[in-house]
């Protein structure tokens, strides 16, 4: 616009200097070059910072000023040449208002406030001057005028609409229609920007909902894109008006909250309207005939104004998401210090395990399983880990990072390897087990060359007749994995003659149908029901309904976690045969576990059952 101004301007001068009225043409040029001057002072503003939506807005105010000075002073130098006919001035004049009124609803069309006020009233002027002549072909004229500034206008304004209906499918979701990605992080560096401006904070709700890949995998994708568009509906009639709501993708959301001046406040209403979604979330939905339910979990970021880095707050929205679901799901948690350096942790251990075999830290202990009579019978090797940097590791800090990672795959080899030497060099010293069990994870199991592993490692260690005592324990995890594969996997390893145990009974995914596909031979309590067994009548009709289920299977059952004799006894008492815990004793070193074998073995203790 600026170029297309001070050029023909020029020119103007010298037409001016043909007429006599060189001195108007001069001083509007002068006012030309002082409002393009202007105009470039903008354009380079908004090009060289990023500007928050206060300052933005402040800025197209002022550009909207810019540009109504600009097209008054074309038509101030049409008013002035319009009325000179020596030299034929007026027809420039005229040509030069329809160009500018063209160059208007060329220009101006993404901005229906200026197009939309300056096009009619550019053409206006020539609809006058027409009219103005007197004669039938100014009438003429004036009527082409009007059709001419109405042609314009349409045209200014279709552009508008097509490029409204374009930019709202690059910035929104087709699905749901909400906000997408790209709008969402340009809405968050604006935020960000005005927050810089008032010293004030914000928040993000990243919502995931639980369980969305089962009602997709159950119900076909059709419904699950349904049930997306009623979760979108829900959440823009929870989300105020002044908050900024997206879909990331797939099932996850995430909310920009408005602005506040005191973090305390940002965070009440940030965890209030976390509380709120929940609650609107968990609301039955009716999809196509299916009555489905689902939950939410809900990471919170609270931010201020010394925020840098957008990427950095959805990123830490989502680890507190993660951690929402890692305590359970149907959850919030608010990102703060113990979090960050709970992942910070997390990080660490997942880049050191990388290393901890090559720099042999990881080692096996060995636990007594006791019957009845207290005499050991069987032993759970468990993995421990010292690094040299963060000392001990507890398993339930490592193993769950390992099988995230993919690492279990190797740390599983290793495990199993160094077991089954130790059970065959505690046979060859003539230490003999009932049982000698190994934890495996779902992620080993249906590995696909898992059972080939095992074959090798067998033929290589143990003598055909200690692989009947070898038992590998699992979770119920496996349930929720695909339960043919599970089930052929463990079929291969039985017929080599190894047992499985199903660990953890009775805290997860337990289910009778499932129980009863798979082929398992043992049953082992959960030490959380143990712990409260002799004063919890809860826990003590759980337990009697497991060893009455065990009973019923032809199952055998090991209470784990007895570290009290009352817990021993009472859970003798109710029929359980076999027990594990600290009461009895800790995981042991081999040679200790070796050491503490001898004195009963020599007494004959395990020559049962005919081993």
């Amino acid at each position: 616009m600026v170029m297309l101004s001070l050029f023909p301007g020029l020119g103007y001068i010298f037409l001016g200097w043909m007429a006599g009225v060189v001195w108007p043409a001069a001083i509007w040029y002068g006012l030309n070059v002082l409002v393009s001057l202007r105009g470039l002072w903008l354009y380079h503003h908004f090009k060289s910072k990023l500007m928050g939506e206060r300052e933005l807005r402040r800025w197209c105010r002022k550009v909207m000023l810019f540009v109504y000075v600009f097209f008054l002073l074309w038509a101030l130098i049409f008013v002035i040449y319009v009325r000179e006919s020596s030299f034929n001035l007026h027809y420039i004049a005229i040509f030069t208002q329809i160009g500018a009124t063209t160059v208007a609803a060329s220009f101006l069309y993404p901005v229906p406030s200026l197009y939309r006020p300056i096009v009619p009233l550019m053409m206006l002027l020539l609809v006058i001057y027409f009219a103005g002549i007197g004669e039938w072909y100014g009438y003429v004229l004036s009527i082409f005028a009007s059709i001419l500034g109405g042609v314009l206008y349409y045209a200014a304004s279709s552009t508008y609409s097509l490029l409204e209906t374009t930019h709202r499918q690059a910035a929104h979701d087709l699905l749901t229609g909400l906000n997408n990605r790209q709008h969402f992080m340009e809405r968050l560096q604006q935020m960000m920007m005005d927050l810089k401006e008032t010293r004030g904070c914000s928040f993000l709700l990243l919502v995931d909902l639980d369980h969305f890949k089962t009602v997709n995998d159950s119900l076909g994708h059709a419904v699950g894109d349904r049930l997306l568009e009623e979760v979108a509906k829900r959440m823009r009639w929870t989300v105020p008006r002044d908050c900024c709501l997206a879909r990331l993708g797939g099932d996850e959301f995430i909310v920009i909250g408005e602005e506040y001046l005191h973090t305390e406040s940002c965070e009440r209403h940030a965890l209030e309207l976390a509380e709120a979604l929940l609650s609107r979330l968990k609301e039955t939905y009716v999809v196509s005939g299916h009555r489905i339910y689902i939950s939410a979990s809900i990471g919170v970021r609270v931010f201020s104004h010394e925020e840098q880095d957008s990427g950095s707050l959805v990123r830490e929205a989502d680890i507190a998401m993660y951690e929402a679901k890692g305590a359970g799901r149907d959850g919030v948690v608010l990102f703060n210090e113990e979090v960050s350096r709970r992942v910070e942790l997390h990080l660490q251990i997942e880049r050191l395990l990388h290393f901890a075999l090559e720099n042999d830290e990881i080692r096996l202990c060995y636990q007594p399983i006791v019957d009845e009579e207290k005499c050991i019978v069987g032993a759970e090797c468990l993995a421990r880990w010292t690094s040299g940097t963060l000392g001990e590791v507890p398993p339930d800090r490592f193993i769950p990072i390992a099988e995230q990672t993919g690492l279990i795959i190797r740390l599983g080899e290793h495990i199993l390897a160094t077991a089954f030497s130790t059970l065959s060099k505690w046979h060859e010293q003539g230490l003999k087990l009932q049982q000698f069990s190994v934890n495996i994870s779902v992620r080993q199991l249906l590995h696909h060359d898992f059972v080939d592993h095992v074959r090798m490692l067998a033929e290589r260690f143990l003598l055909p007749e200690l692989l009947n005592v070898v038992v590998f324990e699992i979770t119920e995890t496996v349930i929720a994995a695909e339960v043919r594969s599970v089930v052929a996997a463990m079929d291969e390893l039985q017929h080599l003659g190894i047992h499985f145990s199903m660990d953890d009974f009775g805290t997860g995914y337990s289910s009778l149908s499932y129980l009863k596909q798979l082929p398992v031979k043992e049953l082992k309590i959960d030490r959380e029901f143990v712990r409260n067994v002799c004063d919890d009548g809860e826990s003590q009709a759980l337990i009697s309904a497991i060893l009455n289920i065990a009973d019923t299977l032809g199952l055998m059952v090991v209470a784990e976690g007895i570290e009290r004799e009352a817990e021993y006894l009472f859970l003798r008492n109710l029929g359980c045969r076999y027990f594990q815990g600290y009461h009895f004793s800790h995981p042991l070193d081999p040679d200790d576990f070796q050491r503490l074998m001898i004195p009963a073995h020599d007494q004959g203790l395990y020559e049962r059952n005919g081993t």
